[in-house]
Parts: structure tokens; C-alpha cells; sequence
């Protein structure tokens, strides 16, 4: 009998398990809590031995699964690398549809992970495909090949080898650029390779001239008389923003005895273009006029710009511009960018801006630093943070030191709990209502 009464009871608490194990995944509710109608104590009880039983359950998990982490991600390292095999094959396919659906994915792969290494083997075939698709392609497969090309140049760095790899295409991105019977689209993508790929890879002083001047003669046909408005076709005006832009970015490297004679030529030009329908526009060119102020001053202390007063009472206007006319988000944009320019031009300091990835914080505290970070960010989208964290190029631009490798327990110790991150960011949410508050129109604060 006691051995029958104990097998019942076995067989009881196999019945029972089911239900508790239901419970915890948010399912139906235990049979012995709807059999007892247990008490709402009991029940909180039953609660908190749960939630602390799933926490270790999770905690255990957790260690043994950072231990996994890294097979995982060399297991989906390899099967990207097959497929940007795939894609780099159909880069030579008859079909247009073909090699610009290879294209795109290309450029999302390379945004999003690093390959130098596998990249670096197939930079020869890379270079074959990529020039057949600028000589032969049309638009859209044009501007696609010149984003990869620009984003391979981020992936195989400033060696020699990424050194040639530009130059090979190098004459068909100015090619292309200059060409205006070229679709718009391509030359834009164009002007931004050509920056990108000349700040990355050109450590020739011959080449980075090269470049400025092909840039510099995009933009500065629209603004190459005194006391007039350009007049930008909005066609073009996107054209006219990458390479200004482009331009700007290689001037963060230009050697301070090619600044002097810039300045003397583009400064009285540039706030011309604060005068144009496109919003991006008129912000490149403000953007651009506080980075040419910066580099005055590193290059002599007290610069004096004889047209100051001129250029801080359209700064002002664009500072405080509320015509209706315009989208509220442009003009937010706008305010915001131009109140900045104001600021640093009027003599003060350029505003700091903090980005944070996984563990580490990156500071950008000048204009230079700003085009630059703004350039590879446009280039990388998404994968921004992963290239900050894991890309040496990156890393050593923005002086961030080597890549950081840390083991399980630095990671396991990093992580903050659930409850911690609530009160961490309902406090950031306080403070960046009261920080917006102060800069906020009346009818933005109603809505």
C-alpha cells in the first residue's frame, strides 16, 4: 500500500508540473492554483519564487550562451561572405535589373559588417565590375556602383592597396561628376565617393588638390557672381549639397597652405547659397561657412571676416525663420542648425555632441568633426555604431584606440537591469523635455 500511495504522489506531481510550467511563459493558469483558489498572498508568493527561479534559469543561459556568441557570429560571417559571392558574380549579369538589385544588396552588406579581409582578395574583380557599371550602366546602376565603390573604400582603409583600388576609379567617378548630361542621381553619389574615397584613401597632396578642385567647380558655378541669388534647378540642388559637402570634408585634411587662398575665394561666395528653396542646401552652405571660420582661426587667432556683420544678419533671419510656407520640420531643422552657425561665427564655441555605442562614448566638439562624422554616417546608416566599435579606420579618425575585447564577465558586469534602464531613461526623458522646452515655438509647446 505505501508503495501504491507513494506512485500516486509521483504521478500527482507529474500532473501538476504542466501547469506551473505554463504559468511562468504567460499561458494558462496552474491547475493547483484554480483547484485551491490559493490566497492573493500565496499567490504573490508563488510570483516572486517564479520570477526569481526564471531569473536564474536566464542568468545560467546567459553565461552559457556568451560562450556560444562567438561561434554564432563567425557561423553568420561565413554565410554573409557567400552571399556577397553571390552578389559580386550577378555584378556582371546581362540583365540591368540583375546587377542593380547585386548592387543594393552589396551596399546594404557593407554598410551593416566589416570584411576587409575577404574584400581585399576580390578587390580586382570588385574594380573590373564596379568600372563596367559607371561606363555602361544609367542611372540608377551608375549611383548604386558609385555608393559601393565609396563604402569599399571605408571597408579596405588608407593602405596601399585601398590606395589603388580608388585610384583605378578615380577618373570615372570625376568622369561621371562632370558630366552634365549624366543623370543627377549619379552625380551626386559621385561627388560623395569621390569625397569619401579621396579622404579615406588618397595620400597623394596631388590627388586631394584634384579632388577639392573637381568638387569646388560643381558648386561654385551656381554662386560665381557677387550680389546674386543663385538660381539652382531643383534637380540639381541635391548635386550641388554632396558636393559641397564632399568639398568640406576634404578640406578637414587639406593642408593649412592651400586654406589661405580657399578662404580668399569661397568665403565672399558661399552665403549666396543661404538663399536657395532647398533646405539641405542653405544648411550645407551654413555648415560649411562655420567650418571655413574654423579653419581661419586655427590658422591665425584673431580672423576677422570684413563681411561679418552682413553674414550674421542672414544667419539670424535663418535662425529665426517662421514662414509658413515651409515644412515646421525644416524649419525646426533649420533654427537649429543655423542658431549654431550664429553662435561660432559671433565668436563662440562650437556645441558639443555626444553618440554613444555599446560600451564607449564618442564627443564631437568641432565643425570638422562634425562633416566628418555626418560623412561616414551617411555613408553607413544603420551600421554606423558597428563601424565605430569594430573599424579600425574608424577608430583611429575619431581616436577611439584599438578595437575593445571583452571577455564574458566584463560584459555580464556591464549589463544593467531591466528596472535600472526605466529610471535611466525616464530621467533622460525629463531632461530632454525641459532642454527642448526652452528652445520650442508657443505652438509647439501647445501641440
Amino acid at each position: 500500500m505505501r508503495e501504491k500511495e507513494e506512485a500516486e504522489g509521483e504521478a500527482e506531481s507529474l500532473t501538476r508540473a504542466p501547469g506551473t510550467t505554463a504559468s511562468r511563459s504567460g499561458g494558462a493558469r496552474s491547475s493547483t492554483q484554480a483547484d485551491s483558489g490559493s490566497s492573493e498572498d500565496e499567490a504573490a508568493s508563488e510570483a516572486r519564487s517564479t520570477t526569481s527561479e526564471c531569473a536564474s534559469q536566464l542568468s545560467a543561459a546567459a553565461e552559457e550562451g556568451l560562450g556560444g556568441e562567438a561561434v554564432e557570429e563567425q557561423g553568420q560571417q561565413e554565410d554573409l561572405e557567400e552571399k556577397v559571392k553571390e552578389y559580386v558574380d550577378c555584378l556582371t549579369d546581362k540583365s540591368a535589373k540583375t546587377r542593380q538589385g547585386a548592387l543594393e544588396s552589396l551596399r546594404l552588406a557593407l554598410a551593416a559588417r566589416l570584411l576587409p579581409d575577404f574584400l581585399l582578395e576580390r578587390r580586382l574583380t570588385l574594380a573590373d565590375a564596379l568600372e563596367k557599371c559607371l561606363k555602361k550602366g544609367k542611372g540608377e546602376e551608375q549611383a548604386l556602383a558609385a555608393a559601393v565603390l565609396g563604402l569599399l573604400c571605408v571597408q579596405l582603409g588608407p593602405g596601399p592597396k585601398g590606395e589603388e583600388f580608388f585610384r583605378s576609379l578615380q577618373p570615372l567617378l570625376v568622369s561621371v561628376l562632370s558630366d552634365s548630361a549624366a543623370s543627377p542621381a549619379a552625380r551626386l553619389h559621385c561627388a560623395s565617393a569621390l569625397g569619401l574615397g579621396c579622404y579615406v584613401a588618397a595620400a597623394d597632396i596631388e590627388d586631394l588638390v584634384s579632388c577639392l578642385t573637381c568638387l569646388e567647380g560643381v558648386f561654385s558655378r551656381s554662386c560665381s557672381r557677387r550680389d546674386s541669388s543663385p538660381v539652382v534647378p531643383a534637380s540639381l540642388q541635391g548635386l550641388l549639397c554632396a558636393a559641397l559637402q564632399a568639398w568640406a570634408l576634404l578640406l578637414t585634411i587639406c593642408p593649412s597652405t592651400h586654406i589661405g587662398p580657399i578662404l580668399d575665394r569661397q568665403l565672399p561666395r558661399l552665403p549666396q547659397l543661404l538663399s536657395s528653396e532647398s533646405v539641405n542646401l542653405r544648411m550645407a552652405a551654413g555648415e560649411t561657412i562655420a567650418l571655413l571660420f574654423e579653419l581661419a582661426r586655427d590658422l591665425e587667432e584673431d580672423f576677422a571676416y570684413e563681411d561679418t556683420e552682413a553674414l550674421c544678419g542672414e544667419l539670424r533671419t535663418l535662425a529665426t525663420d517662421s514662414n509658413k510656407y515651409r515644412a515646421k520640420a525644416d524649419r525646426r531643422r533649420q533654427r537649429s542648425t543655423f542658431r549654431a552657425v550664429l553662435h561660432f561665427v559671433e565668436g563662440g564655441e562650437c556645441e558639443e555632441e555626444t553618440i554613444r555605442f555599446g560600451l564607449e562614448v564618442l564627443y564631437v566638439d568641432s565643425w570638422a568633426r562634425r562633416r566628418v562624422y555626418a560623412a561616414f554616417k551617411d555613408a553607413l546608416g544603420s551600421g554606423m555604431h558597428h563601424h565605430l566599435q569594430n573599424n579600425e579606420l574608424l577608430r583611429d579618425i575619431f581616436g577611439l584606440g584599438p578595437v575593445l575585447v571583452l571577455d564574458a564577465a566584463a560584459l555580464k558586469a556591464c549589463k544593467i537591469s531591466r528596472f535600472e534602464k526605466h529610471l535611466y531613461n525616464a530621467a533622460a526623458f525629463r531632461a530632454r523635455t525641459k532642454a527642448r522646452s526652452r528652445v520650442r515655438d508657443k505652438r509647439a509647446d501647445v501641440l
